[in-house]
């Protein structure tokens, strides 16, 4: 699977952006997709994911009650919409997708497959 990650930009606290991630090539063999971030000296950290069959969805505490992940089957497209963004949500948004179990799907090492990553960046 491909991934190709785009809608990242500069936004002032407050404000929103989605994210969107195409996938392509084999995407119905894949049974999570997920958005982790990393910050500039930081680990990469779990920030959402989707159960791509069922749509179950699962937050990191952080973001939980601003972003939504969701994903279009149709287009094989996965999206993060990101509210009340916070300067601490500044990061690299990379979307992930693989076939992690649950115990382990806030893992990145769970997941095969990653985008290249699009920058947010959150001024107070």
């Amino acid at each position: 699977v491909q991934l190709q990650a785009s809608g990242g930009g500069l936004v002032q606290a407050g404000g929103s952006l989605r994210l969107s991630c195409a996938a392509s090539g084999h995407a119905f063999s894949t049974t999570y997709m997920a958005w982790f971030r990393q910050a500039l000296g930081k680990e990469r950290d779990f920030v959402a994911s989707i159960r791509w069959n069922g749509g179950h969805t699962y937050y990191a505490d952080s973001v939980k009650d601003r972003f939504t992940i969701s994903r279009n089957s149709a287009k094989d497209t996965l999206y993060l919409q990101m509210n009340s963004l916070k300067p601490a949500d500044t990061a690299v948004y990379y979307c992930a997708a693989g076939r992690p179990i649950l115990s382990s799907m806030r893992y990145a090492d769970s997941y095969t497959n990653w985008g290249q990553g699009t920058l947010v960046t959150v001024s107070s």
